[in-house]
């Protein structure tokens, strides 16, 4: 069994932030118009999580719904 102490959840959610990052903007899809699909008025949900920006990161509810409107499964914002 792996040591939790070396798990690094920063890394993780970047990992997670930039794959949807990847994903939206291969989707052709603005931050803003992304934010709007979730149900939030402002950019800077989706724009803080993508990078990490001062611990900002998508919570499941987040995923999922980004999931849909991208329509791709959600596992890929995991690889």
């Amino acid at each position: 069994m792996k040591d939790i102490d070396n798990f690094n959840l920063e890394q993780f959610h970047k990992k997670i932030g930039n794959n949807v990052k990847q994903i939206r903007i291969q989707k052709g899809i603005s931050q803003l118009a992304l934010s709007h699909a979730i149900g939030h008025k402002s950019v800077s949900v989706v724009s803080y999580a993508e990078i990490y920006h001062k611990g900002y990161h998508f919570n499941l509810e987040h995923l999922g719904k980004i999931a849909y409107v991208l329509d791709v499964e959600i596992s890929e914002f995991f690889k």
